[in-house]
Protein backbone atom coordinates (compact mmCIF):
# COMPACT_ATOMS: atom_id res chain seq x y z
CA UNK A 1 0.00 0.00 0.00
CA UNK A 2 2.90 2.35 1.34
CA UNK A 3 4.68 1.65 -2.33
CA UNK A 4 1.36 2.59 -4.11
CA UNK A 5 0.73 6.07 -2.61
CA UNK A 6 4.43 7.46 -2.91
CA UNK A 7 4.18 5.87 -6.83
CA UNK A 8 1.01 7.71 -7.08
CA UNK A 9 2.65 10.76 -5.70
CA UNK A 10 5.70 10.90 -7.67
CA UNK A 11 4.12 10.43 -10.53
CA UNK A 12 0.65 12.37 -10.57
CA UNK A 13 1.43 15.43 -8.93
CA UNK A 14 -0.49 18.28 -11.34
CA UNK A 15 0.94 20.44 -13.61
CA UNK A 16 0.21 23.88 -12.62
CA UNK A 17 -1.41 26.02 -15.28
CA UNK A 18 1.85 27.39 -16.70
CA UNK A 19 3.25 24.22 -17.76
CA UNK A 20 4.12 25.45 -20.81
CA UNK A 21 7.16 27.63 -19.65
CA UNK A 22 8.96 24.46 -18.51
CA UNK A 23 11.83 23.91 -20.24
CA UNK A 24 13.18 20.18 -21.65
CA UNK A 25 16.82 19.84 -20.02
CA UNK A 26 18.49 17.56 -22.34
CA UNK A 27 21.96 17.37 -20.88
CA UNK A 28 23.75 16.52 -16.83
CA UNK A 29 25.81 18.90 -16.69
CA UNK A 30 22.24 21.47 -16.96
CA UNK A 31 21.04 19.48 -14.38
CA UNK A 32 23.29 19.00 -12.19
CA UNK A 33 24.28 22.97 -12.10
CA UNK A 34 20.48 23.39 -11.10
CA UNK A 35 20.18 20.55 -7.67
CA UNK A 36 24.05 20.45 -6.73
CA UNK A 37 23.95 20.75 -3.13
CA UNK A 38 19.85 21.25 -3.33
CA UNK A 39 16.84 19.53 -1.85
CA UNK A 40 14.21 18.99 -4.16
CA UNK A 41 10.52 19.18 -2.25
CA UNK A 42 7.05 18.63 -3.31
CA UNK A 43 5.47 19.66 0.04
CA UNK A 44 1.70 18.36 -1.35
CA UNK A 45 2.97 15.09 -0.18
CA UNK A 46 6.01 15.83 2.00
CA UNK A 47 8.39 14.38 -0.48
CA UNK A 48 12.45 15.57 0.09
CA UNK A 49 14.88 14.42 -2.10
CA UNK A 50 18.75 14.94 -2.53
CA UNK A 51 19.79 13.54 -5.81
CA UNK A 52 24.14 13.79 -5.58
CA UNK A 53 26.29 13.62 -8.32
CA UNK A 54 27.85 10.58 -7.25
CA UNK A 55 24.71 8.74 -8.93
CA UNK A 56 22.93 8.34 -5.09
CA UNK A 57 19.28 9.46 -4.34
CA UNK A 58 18.25 9.92 -0.67
CA UNK A 59 15.37 11.61 1.18
CA UNK A 60 12.12 10.97 2.75
CA UNK A 61 8.18 11.14 2.30
CA UNK A 62 5.61 10.65 5.35
CA UNK A 63 8.71 9.36 7.63
CA UNK A 64 10.00 6.66 5.58
CA UNK A 65 13.18 6.99 3.68
CA UNK A 66 13.77 7.11 0.35
CA UNK A 67 17.45 5.65 -1.53
CA UNK A 68 18.14 4.82 -5.05
CA UNK A 69 20.44 5.36 -7.61
CA UNK A 70 20.36 7.11 -10.89
CA UNK A 71 22.27 7.96 -13.78
CA UNK A 72 21.49 10.55 -17.32
CA UNK A 73 20.97 8.12 -20.27
CA UNK A 74 20.05 9.45 -23.92
CA UNK A 75 19.01 12.94 -22.56
CA UNK A 76 16.64 11.49 -19.56
CA UNK A 77 17.28 11.34 -15.79
CA UNK A 78 17.15 7.46 -15.08
CA UNK A 79 16.10 5.97 -11.90
CA UNK A 80 16.01 3.25 -9.73
CA UNK A 81 14.63 3.73 -5.99
CA UNK A 82 13.25 2.15 -2.78
CA UNK A 83 10.92 4.08 -0.08
CA UNK A 84 10.79 2.57 3.33
CA UNK A 85 12.50 -0.77 1.70
CA UNK A 86 9.42 -1.13 -0.82
CA UNK A 87 11.43 -1.22 -4.48
CA UNK A 88 10.06 1.77 -6.93
CA UNK A 89 11.04 -0.01 -10.53
CA UNK A 90 13.34 1.86 -12.92
CA UNK A 91 12.51 4.33 -14.46
CA UNK A 92 13.54 6.85 -17.20
CA UNK A 93 11.80 10.40 -17.51
CA UNK A 94 11.70 13.73 -19.09
CA UNK A 95 13.26 16.56 -16.79
CA UNK A 96 11.94 20.10 -17.43
CA UNK A 97 13.11 23.43 -15.79
CA UNK A 98 10.76 26.66 -14.80
CA UNK A 99 13.36 28.87 -13.95
CA UNK A 100 16.19 27.97 -11.15
CA UNK A 101 13.82 26.37 -8.18
CA UNK A 102 11.14 24.30 -10.35
CA UNK A 103 11.65 20.99 -11.74
CA UNK A 104 8.81 18.38 -13.50
CA UNK A 105 9.74 14.98 -13.50
CA UNK A 106 7.63 13.13 -16.15
CA UNK A 107 7.58 9.45 -16.41
CA UNK A 108 8.25 6.52 -19.02
CA UNK A 109 10.62 9.49 -21.10
CA UNK A 110 8.14 12.07 -20.91
CA UNK A 111 5.09 10.07 -21.80
CA UNK A 112 3.46 9.20 -18.65
CA UNK A 113 2.62 11.44 -15.45
CA UNK A 114 4.47 14.36 -13.96
CA UNK A 115 5.63 15.06 -10.40
CA UNK A 116 7.10 18.76 -10.05
CA UNK A 117 9.73 19.67 -6.85
CA UNK A 118 10.93 23.16 -5.55
CA UNK A 119 14.73 22.99 -5.52
CA UNK A 120 15.67 24.72 -2.54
Amino acid sequence: MKHAVLSLALATTAAPAFAESYVPIKDQATFLSLIEGKELRNFLYGVQLNVFETGQIAGAAWGWDIEGTWAWQDGYFCREMSWGGDPIPYNCQLVEARGDDRLRFTVDRGAGDSASFRIQ
